[in-house]
């Protein structure tokens, strides 16, 4: 199943019908990151103003700065899973919008968030993707650790969000919340793919709209597997629109 939505998502995000949002997808992720490198390196050069390593040897403050700035190639990467789920809330409905209408031109199409919820949604749980990473980046020294709290992490959040964005379009984000959770091993696999496309350079600045994409249609997938095993528990009210 993720497979085959895996697949379905690859190729909807090189296809023409999505060239233009993936440029300006790709314009916004780069920008974001390019704020947060500018802010970062700005805190170091602040930093060092005003606490010299060496006041007879000013070529080891460059030296240390240059260094310093090399690091944060590493702090970057702990930063784009927010960043993800930032730009994924921006372009969620017109990514999904597509992805519907060509893949599942039969089926009702889902509703469009509200700007408002949609951003709102994002930028709490980018906030906590930040947070959860942060934490991640100072576990970076810890062997056996670091990669399990990273991957882990982000995999969790990673397949939450994204699949409550692209379910919240069918049904209240109540209902998307419960589904997900029925779910929730399969929702963590696909969460762990895009945990895994977060960590391959220039890969991972294609994943917010692979991740809408993947989600719209895991999301349609698992609508398909509830409604042949008849309702139970959260997933009675599966079917609502």
């Amino acid at each position: 199943m993720i497979f085959k939505a895996a697949a379905a998502a690859l190729r909807q995000v090189l296809s023409p019908a999505l060239r233009g949002i993936l440029l300006k997808s790709l314009a916004l992720t780069i920008g974001l990151l390019v704020a947060v490198w500018f802010g970062l390196t700005r805190l170091i050069q602040a930093f060092q103003a005003s606490h010299h390593i060496s006041a007879d040897y000013p070529f080891l403050d460059t030296l240390a700065y240059f260094l310093a700035g090399a690091g944060l190639f590493v702090a970057l990467a702990y930063v784009m899973p927010a960043v993800s789920i930032l730009v994924a809330g921006f372009f969620l409905d017109d990514v999904a919008e597509i992805v519907e209408q060509t893949d599942f031109p039969a089926e009702a199409r889902g509703r469009a968030l509200p700007f408002g919820a949609a951003m709102g949604s994002a930028l709490r749980f980018a906030g906590l993707a930040l947070l959860v990473n942060l934490v991640a980046l100072i576990l970076v020294f810890v062997p056996g650790v670091n990669l399990v709290a990273f991957f882990g992490a982000n995999a969790y959040l990673l397949g939450r969000e994204y699949f409550e964005l692209a379910a919240g379009r069918f049904r209240p984000l109540s209902d998307a919340r419960a589904m997900r959770e029925h779910f929730g091993f399969t929702v963590i696999l696909a969460g762990c793919l895009l945990a895994g496309l977060m960590v391959i350079p220039l890969v991972n600045l294609v994943t917010p709209l692979f991740g809408v994409a993947l989600m719209v249609h895991l999301h349609k997938a698992l609508e398909r597997k509830a409604a042949l095993s008849g309702p139970a528990g959260p997933n009675a009210r599966l079917p609502q629109r």
